[in-house]
């Protein structure tokens, strides 16, 4: 396990880039692309570090990216975790850690799965459709719960095109949100739990000009906004575990609302991204994979979990049987508050030991 890989599909600027950006910087872990010949249950592979950005389109990579993480490989992103996350957890999340999000319904399909029937869904009772519309209001957009890349995306402005757009998602489950009426719109990226690049983003316009766009809000208020959006990032990440992500905001009245941040293959094209991006986004990758192989324990858990995970296991009412040691990954300042409230209801061993010794009584 001395190499670091990536592991990728269509894209072709950001891969080699940073394949020799490691290879620039040290040659203690060389970098390549991911070969794969075979794959047999729990057999590590070469790699200290494997960068995803493709298991989300392949199953086959899916399972060789876990299995590659249950052997010792630090995968990034967390492949457990990502296969368990979508975008309405997200936003349930956020909400949680005081991140504000627009105003979201979940819907279910429009179409049944394959393999039920009505009996499927005695559960689940009519939609109160006038009461979501008053709630989110109108303009609205409709979006898969689980996706990306602007695949199935419905701006809807009155009840008769939302019913239009809905029939066209068959069995996707979707999100119904309010639309931001937004005075600026930001793209940040995210790497390695502490390394933010926050780019002024116009999602209206065509791909490629998406990051030709300015910050409106400038001075004090521009300051401040940028903070902001930093902090909101960090808590976002350190909460979902993502050590490469990017987090969307659209501005409405100085607040940056968070649109979209499931994005654990974001676009890193240097056609898309620009120039100056593109190198920082190699730069940081490239700083983070290093960082990751050099404190890399073989045959030990080396993902990064994220809080919410983390302190959900801590807060667990039965202990473990037997000693386990907590995965790396970004700190965040609940999780020390968790362990130590842990420790104080843990009673003292001399406690424990007379508790033992004193008799039982018998049963009645």
């Amino acid at each position: 396990m001395n190499k670091i890989g990536i592991l990728f599909g269509q894209e072709n600027t950001f891969p080699q880039a940073f394949v020799d950006r490691v290879n620039e910087k040290q040659s203690q872990f060389p970098a390549e692309f991911v070969s794969i010949d075979q794959v047999e249950q729990s057999v590590p592979t070469d790699y200290a570090v494997i960068i995803d950005r493709i298991s989300q389109d392949v199953p086959f990579y899916k399972a060789f990216l876990k299995n590659a993480a249950l052997t010792g490989t630090a995968v990034v992103n967390n492949p457990f975790w990502w296969s368990a996350d979508e975008k309405f957890f997200n936003n349930a999340l956020a909400v949680q850690l005081g991140v504000p999000v627009p105003k979201t319904i979940l819907l279910p399909s429009k179409d049944r799965p394959d393999d039920t029937n009505h009996n499927s869904f005695r559960n689940l009772q009519h939609m109160n459709w006038e009461g979501i519309f008053n709630h989110i209001g109108f303009p609205a957009f409709m979006k898969p719960h689980s996706g990306g890349g602007w695949k199935s995306v419905y701006k809807v402005d009155n009840p008769d095109q939302m019913f239009k757009a809905y029939d066209e998602t068959g069995q996707l489950v979707m999100l119904y949100q309010e639309a931001i009426d937004f005075t600026d719109y930001f793209r940040c990226y995210c790497i390695g739990g502490k390394d933010v690049r926050i780019m002024p983003y116009e999602p209206r316009n065509p791909h490629h000009l998406r990051y030709a766009a300015e910050m409106q809000t400038t001075g004090d208020a521009g300051k401040k906004l940028l903070e902001t959006m930093t902090d909101y990032v960090l808590k976002l990440n350190h909460g979902l575990g993502y050590d490469f992500n990017t987090v969307e905001f659209a501005v409405r009245d100085g607040i940056p609302i968070a649109i979209d941040f499931c994005n654990p293959a974001p676009d890193a094209d240097i056609h898309s991204v620009g120039q100056e991006n593109f190198e920082w986004v190699v730069e940081a990758a490239a700083n983070m994979a290093i960082e990751r192989a050099q404190r890399v324990k073989k045959g030990q858990d080396n993902l990064t979990w994220g809080s919410f995970v983390r302190n959900s296991v801590m807060l667990q009412p039965a202990e473990p049987a037997g000693d386990v040691k907590s995965s790396e990954g970004p700190k965040t300042k609940e999780a020390p508050k968790a362990e130590k409230e842990e420790k104080k209801d843990k009673p003292k061993k001399a406690d424990k030991e007379k508790e033992e010794a004193k008799p039982k009584k018998g049963k009645k």
